[in-house]
């Protein structure tokens, strides 16, 4: 099997184990204390060190890894697999992978402004990462490349509203995870699907 070959299907493999951070917020959320949503808290507040009597994350640290650790999956896995996602798409995806690396390293409420700093480039640049793999696969792949046009416009949508709504918002956690939850499977999809290519 050529190197390229092997490479891409080592990309491929990192980028479908990533839908599995899923898990990592569903674990982190059942061991808060004082009332946690998925629907109103954003993902980050999981993350958060300090512990109050109104709300507490104890599993801050496995949040906190799972940024960090996913990430490098995300930026290694579209390295790995640039031959077949193009350049464009790829330095998205590592710039993204490097954010969440980031988020993860400046927790909410140690860090607040530089944890908006580091997570803003994962908004920005994943659903331009989707638009750009359904262009470049849109003779090669017509339905995947539809999917993840779609999925980028949703994504995208998503991210804008999350940032308009604020934390305060009834709905700002929905709307982070919508922005957040499809790219994981559709970068998968994609990396998968073009590995032997």
């Amino acid at each position: 099997m050529p190197v390229t070959s092997t490479a891409a299907r080592l990309g491929a493999l990192a980028l479908l184990v990533r839908p599995t951070y899923i898990a990592t917020e569903v674990v982190t959320a059942a061991a808060t204390t004082g009332g946690y949503s998925f629907l109103a808290d954003s993902v980050s507040k999981l993350g958060e060190v300090g512990c109050a009597a109104a709300y507490c994350s104890p599993r801050h640290e496995v949040m906190n890894g799972s940024f960090i650790g996913y990430g490098a999956l995300l930026a290694g896995g579209a390295a790995l697999s640039a031959r077949t996602m193009g350049p464009v798409a790829t330095g998205l995806l590592v710039v993204s992978g490097l954010s969440s690396v980031a988020t993860g390293l400046a927790p909410l409420d140690q860090e607040a402004t530089l944890h908006a700093i580091a997570a803003t480039p994962l908004f920005v640049a994943q659903p331009l990462a989707l638009l750009a793999l359904g262009h470049r696969l849109k003779h090669r792949r017509p339905w995947l490349a539809r999917a993840l046009a779609a999925t980028g416009v949703v994504t995208a949508a998503a991210a804008i509203g999350f940032i308009v709504s604020g934390e305060d918002s009834a709905v700002s956690g929905g709307l982070e995870r919508l922005a957040l939850w499809p790219v994981l499977f559709g970068v998968g999809a994609a990396a998968w699907a073009n590995r032997d290519e």
